[in-house]
């Protein structure tokens, strides 16, 4: 089961509208919600026997609400999303196969016959949800429920019999994906996939130093927890659910939000919360990290990173840490948010890394202030030649501004266009030969501002176009003539600049304004909306964004001009990796007039970076991690036997700390004994955030540096071999720079 919430002071994956990036999961009800009628005589059970923990959790049905609701949601979905499509069989079918793959997406828990059985409503849920007749969603449901329990007591009793049983010595091995795996036949084969699964998690426990005596009492409540959570599962949940499935099957974006879910979702488009800034999901069992809001508690302890899995959750500096595995995502959420000051404690497994130990992180909670995620300058100062080359940075971790202040009248209301301008006039005094606009892991925000923004950077024209499905496209127009700085620049973006970063990237380099280095953008081009409902509201995809040369930006995101290695990878996180994701395509193009062809300098400048990364020992390092990653991401099996598991192991130990005193050694660094010391030592050297409001020279960002570089490269490349036949004969690559006496004087 998959879904997505956010758990501090954030926009969460699931919530982000027109400007941001993301979009749609499954977000359940909080069990602090108002119980449904048809279950006021569950009592949570408190006993630790098996007595205490119900063997048939209750049948839930629909309530009184639901029907017309469900119609409501089908007539919003025809009437108003960008896709048409037809509520016929073959969408019925899609609808049903979401179904299955949200509640029970790694094919645990359902039997064959349970799938057999449900096949006589693949034809038939789109005539169902015309009628508001939920029957055939809450049966699956309560099938699936049922299901649960079963494993979860099965799971028990193996415990109960003694984990020394388990044969860790048998080459029995278990898949790593299950998406597409047979379901079980019958009740012997799920009973040896849950017993290789249980056998899986001891193992790796076992790998972590654990005793098997901690490991019984670790799982046991574990599964006890899992139990009472299935017990806490509403009408509401399965209609949310059920409603999701039939939703994304027009695209991953648009989403049905229960009462709950809705009053959490505006708390997070608000940014009122407080907590540690990051955006989880879930997935099967797991509590994984999406991504970190920049500047916030998590981003800034260096310690948590995308993919990361969540397992434990303890309040303050010595509260009992508390087992997470299994639960529902709100209650995670619950536990990792809190008021601003107070601590939590997070265990954290390496994502993707089955046999990795376990880190707690301490982080304390705070809100996220508009100062910090402020844009912010830097400066690179390069060798070339016997020249001396000043590139100026503008770090911008969002597109922001006070809409508030601005509302009220405040002459001095923040925002990203009126930071950058500062910034850049303060680096022009500085002394800069060219500027990098850096975007990484910019998921967006305001589109006026990734707008406004171009307009420091280009003459009067188009930036983007907005088309809905029902009318010509909207050509949105920078209609300032404020160059700012009309010099050599380029733009640097990840697997993790999305939306209005793919838009202000895009335009910059269809216009032939910058280059683009770094990575593949998310591919986030859609539009969404929100809609009130009877009950709860609808967010609907309406509308796509194209860039001025008519390119969507979804799916495919921006291209990079010059590619660095992938630190994210893509087949993990962005567009491409979404269910029935919408494609990319291309419209008629604005019209534009290019300011130059920095295509042509491209085979230039890409030789030039190629022969420095071949020898660069952070790009080595890039290089082995990205190859590795893709080398373990392409397993189908995982070992049960412990002394395979041992030696993969020690074998991955060995490679990483290679690795590691590798780059040491080729940076003037003394080398290390054991990956515990590298730990210790970047814990140690964890730098204090710079003063902001200041210019600082970049220090350790080798990927920024190469930009640099490259930014280097063709400011020379332009000053020793123009081609005239290549730019825009009414501009020139000129800005005004101080003297070498300004320069000391700065």
């Amino acid at each position: 089961m998959k879904a997505k919430i956010n758990a501090g002071l954030t926009l969460s994956k699931a919530s982000l509208l027109f400007g941001f990036v993301f979009g749609a999961s499954l977000v359940f009800a909080n069990p602090g919600e108002t119980t449904d009628p048809n279950q006021t005589a569950l009592v949570e059970p408190t006993a630790e026997s098996d007595l205490a923990l119900p063997r048939e959790l209750p049948e839930l049905e629909p309530l009184l609400a639901h029907p017309r609701t469900s119609m409501v949601i089908v007539e919003q979905l025809r009437r108003n999303h960008y896709v048409t499509k037809a509520i016929n069989d073959d969408l019925s079918s899609v609808v049903l196969d979401n179904y299955l793959k949200a509640l029970d997406g790694g094919r645990y828990y359902f039997l064959a016959t349970d799938v057999s059985e449900f096949e006589a409503y693949r034809y038939k849920l789109d005539d169902t949800l015309k009628k508001g007749d939920l029957d055939p969603a809450f049966t699956i449901f309560n099938r699936f429920q049922t299901r649960v329990s079963e494993r979860l007591h099965y799971l028990l009793a193996l415990i109960d019999g003694g984990l020394e049983t388990l044969d860790f010595e048998q080459d029995e091995y278990i898949e790593v994906d299950r998406a597409a795996a047979a379901w079980p036949i019958d009740l012997p084969a799920q009973n040896e996939l849950w017993r290789r699964r249980l056998k899986a998690q001891v193992l790796n426990m076992t790998l972590g130093d654990k005793t098997l005596d901690e490991i019984a009492t670790t799982l046991e409540k574990r599964y006890r927890n899992q139990l009472k959570i299935a017990m806490r599962n509403r009408s509401e949940d399965a209609f949310q659910t059920f409603m999701n499935a039939f939703a994304s099957s027009f695209d991953p974006h648009t989403q049905y939000f229960s009462p709950r879910s809705s009053e959490n979702f505006n708390i997070n488009m608000s940014l009122s919360l407080e907590g540690i800034g990051a955006v989880l999901q879930t997935e099967e069992d797991a509590t994984s990290v999406v991504r970190l809001v920049p500047a916030g508690p998590a981003d800034k302890s260096g310690q948590i990173k995308p993919s990361d899995k969540i397992i434990e959750v303890g309040q303050g500096t010595d509260g009992p840490m508390i087992d997470v595995v299994g639960w529902r995502l709100d209650d995670v959420v619950e536990l990792i948010r809190g008021p601003k000051g107070s601590t939590v404690r997070l265990t954290v497994v390496s994502g993707g890394a089955e046999d990795k130990e376990s880190t707690v992180v301490t982080i304390e909670r705070n809100t996220i202030k508009l100062e910090e995620q402020a844009a912010q300058a830097k400066v690179i100062t390069l060798q070339d030649g016997t020249e001396q080359r000043r590139i100026g940075v503008l770090q911008i971790p969002t597109f922001y501004a006070d809409f508030e202040a601005q509302q009220r009248g405040d002459r001095d209301y923040r925002s990203t266009t009126r930071d950058a301008r500062r910034l850049i006039s303060e680096l022009k005094q500085t002394g800069i030969d060219g500027l990098i606009v850096d975007l990484r892991s910019n998921g967006g925000g305001s589109l006026q501002e990734a707008d406004s923004l171009t307009g420091l950077f280009l003459e009067s024209g188009p930036t983007v176009q907005v088309k809905t499905a029902r009318r010509r496209p909207s050509v949105y127009k920078n209609g300032s003539s404020d160059l700012v700085w009309d010099g050599p620049m380029a733009v640097m973006v990840n697997r993790l600049s999305a939306s209005a970063s793919e838009i202000f990237a895009g335009a910059l380099q269809d216009y032939g304004r910058a280059l683009v280095i770094g990575g593949q953008t998310f591919g986030k081009g859609t539009v969404q909306t929100l809609i009130p409902l009877n009950r709860g509201q609808l967010k609907l995809t309406a509308a796509k964004f194209y860039r001025v040369s008519g390119q969507s930006t979804q799916h495919q995101g921006v291209i990079p001009d010059i590619a660095f290695p992938a630190l994210v990878d893509n087949d993990d996180i962005g567009e491409s990796t979404l269910d029935d994701a919408m494609p990319w395509d291309m419209i008629k193009p604005a019209r534009f007039t290019p300011f130059s062809e920095l295509q042509d300098y491209i085979p230039l400048l890409q030789a030039k970076h190629n022969q420095r990364a071949v020898n660069d020992p952070h790009f080595i390092y890039y290089e082995s991690l990205m190859e590795r990653s893709k080398a373990r991401s392409g397993r189908e099996l995982i070992s049960l036997k412990r002394t395979v598991r041992e030696n993969e192991k020690a074998d991955d130990d060995a490679w990483r700390l290679a690795l590691e005193n590798q780059l040491r050694e080729a940076t003037g660094e003394t080398p290390i004994a054991s990956l515990d010391e590298l730990d210790d030592l970047e814990e140690d050297a964890a730098e204090e955030d710079a003063p902001l409001g200041e210019i600082v020279e970049v220090a350790d960002d080798p990927m920024l540096t190469e930009a640099g570089k490259i930014l280097a490269d063709l400011i020379t490349v332009i000053r020793d071999e123009p081609n005239p036949t290549t730019l825009a004969s009414q501009h020139e690559w000129s800005h005004a720079r101080p003297t070498n006496d300004a320069l000391t004087e700065g």
